[in-house]
């Protein structure tokens, strides 16, 4: 398991286990709607993005509802392969109600705690945040830069995040 997964993974849990009590209070829309959040925090990971889905899974088995079923189980193999792959929609909720491949915007406290969880030990490296998509900042870094190198570059994405997530 990666560092990162290691630090997301109490949030995650977190979202899972708000939806299994709002499950068990018969409100089974907020209980998706805390898997969605799980979704979110949790799609860096690829162990953490598949475990979000399997638990999709099974809500769509306690609903009866075949589709979110079917589609959790095509997503499930999805993700298995695209996380890897660094090859998933940022911010996308993982239900079967979204496109599996539109990437949506990144509500500004789970991109906070995501950006957290992906802050480097040590001085010498930092994460690079790209603005890939038009409204949300992509804060998964794919490369890193040592400290004196491209600084002027690391400052701008910087700032452009900021000005996404204040």
């Amino acid at each position: 398991m990666s560092e990162f997964s290691r630090r997301i993974r109490p949030y995650v849990e977190r979202e899972i286990l708000a939806a299994y009590h709002a499950e068990a209070q018969g409100k089974p829309n907020v209980a998706f709607s805390h898997l969605e959040r799980a979704h979110i925090l949790g799609q860096p990971s690829t162990v953490e993005h598949i475990r979000v889905h399997l638990h999709m899974f099974l809500w769509g088995i306690h609903q009866r509802d075949l589709r979110e079923c079917l589609g959790q189980l095509l997503r499930i193999a999805g993700a298995s392969i695209g996380t890897a792959l660094g090859l998933v929609p940022q911010g996308n909720t993982g239900g079967t109600n979204v496109d599996p491949f539109k990437p949506l915007p990144i509500p500004p406290e789970l991109g906070a705690q995501i950006q957290k969880k992906h802050a480097l030990r040590g001085n010498d490296i930092q994460p690079v945040c790209h603005t890939n998509f038009p409204k949300a900042c992509r804060l998964f870094p794919t490369m890193q830069l040592p400290e004196n190198r491209d600084r002027k570059i690391r400052l701008e994405q910087s700032r452009a995040c900021e000005a996404v997530f204040p």
